[in-house]
């Protein structure tokens, strides 16, 4: 009779997360010296003593591969329960090193780095996290397994791991979003989907790569995302508001903005909301994307002096952008500079002085150009904007 002590059991019932069932399963046989060391090791408290009990197993079995592989998985729940994180990484490397493929071992030092807010860590450990789960889906069948077989187990084996696997996008996500610079949030973002590309978080991550290099001024970085994102997906509405908003705003490469702008709103014209949205989320969402077409298409038609155009669409995109109060004071200002430009002063006051009691980036542009016909200029009928955003 054999007793399987496996450390992945005990330490995931301990961590209120599945019990990951990919890497190597160490038996012990019931009644032998090592099995009366690992009942004594099982039942201390996660301490000194409990240490002192895995320093004398690690001595007493150390030409014994399977029982070191399992003595570090217990040292490592044992300094995760204690927060040695140091300690978590350098036994959860040892595991690794024994076997390349235990999963517990690399999930255990996501848990360390998330807990200590190590975004680096997190990264590392989850990258190998994420080779031994796809080199899990790719192998071929064990020597004298069936195919049939094979496939049913590895399919039920990660079916009880995805908890676990879930639980580590989610904590590279997390730590992606959290980093302090849009560049850096991008690189993190890109090594996320590098390392999970069919997870259902992928799509969306993809999606906000080029946004943040848009934010860190790298416009080649952001195009080169953008497009590969379009190249597989060419009516991802997301991005292509994202290349209408960028060259209008950078007054370039106008009929590709509008053509993109357009193509945008006849896509929202014909979306069909998924069940798993709310109603009032999609509408939400449904009129911020129009929004953002239709600032986009007034700023092209500001550059190119169809001012009269420009206020049509501008006056269309403000209410539907009120949700975001950055792209709505954004508006606001094209659209009271453009009826400047048109010397509609009184109706540019009006919208000039909400975009300028509104705090974002846009209040300065808005007050400079309020004040400019609020002078002697405005009072003659004319306006000294000279151009606008």
């Amino acid at each position: 009779m054999k007793r399987a002590w496996i450390w992945l059991a005990a330490f995931f019932a301990l961590a209120g997360t599945s019990t990951a069932q990919i890497g190597k399963t160490v038996s012990v046989s019931a009644g032998t010296p090592e099995d009366k060391a690992l009942a004594d090791i099982y039942a201390a408290a996660d301490g000194p003593d409990k240490v002192a009990l895995l320093d004398k197993f690690s001595t007493d079995f150390a030409s014994n591969s399977d029982l070191m592989l399992l003595a570090d998985q217990l040292y490592e729940q044992t300094y995760l329960a204690q927060k040695n994180y140091a300690k978590v990484y350098e036994y959860g490397e040892k595991a690794l090193a024994i076997d390349p493929s235990n999963l517990a071992a690399a999930v255990a030092m996501v848990h360390a780095a998330d807990e200590q807010h190590d975004a680096e860590h997190v990264f590392s450990a989850g990258e190998k996290v994420a080779a031994i789960v796809n080199a899990y889906k790719a192998a071929p069948p064990p020597g004298g397994t069936a195919e049939t077989d094979w496939n049913r187990t590895r399919d039920e084996n990660l079916g009880k791991s995805m908890a676990d696997i879930n639980y580590v996008e989610y904590a590279m996500i997390d730590a992606a979003y959290k980093a302090q610079t849009p560049a850096a949030r991008a690189a993190l973002l890109e090594r996320y989907a590098a390392s999970f590309p069919d997870s259902a978080y992928t799509q969306s991550v993809r999606e906000r790569i080029p946004m943040e290099y848009q934010q860190a001024n790298n416009t080649p970085k952001m195009m080169e995302a953008v497009q590969k994102i379009l190249s597989k997906d060419p009516n991802n509405i997301a991005m292509l508001l994202l290349l209408a908003d960028t060259w209008s705003t950078a007054g370039k490469e106008l009929d590709k903005a509008e053509a993109d702008a357009q193509k945008a709103l006849d896509l929202l014209s014909k979306a069909v909301k998924p069940p798993s949205v709310a109603d009032d989320q999609w509408k939400q969402q449904i009129a911020l994307q129009q929004g953002l077409a239709y600032t986009s298409l007034g700023q092209i038609y500001v550059i190119r002096g169809a001012n009269a155009k420009a206020v049509d669409v501008l006056q269309k995109a403000k209410p539907l952008l009120k949700s975001d109060t950055v792209n709505y004071a954004r508006n606001l200002y094209r659209l009271g500079f453009t009826l400047a430009k048109m010397q509609k002063t009184a109706e540019a006051r009006v919208v000039l002085t909400e975009a300028v009691s509104l705090d974002t980036p846009w209040k300065p542009l808005a007050q400079d150009t309020l004040n400019k016909i609020g002078g002697p200029a405005a009072r003659t009928g004319k306006s000294t904007a000279k151009k606008g955003s």
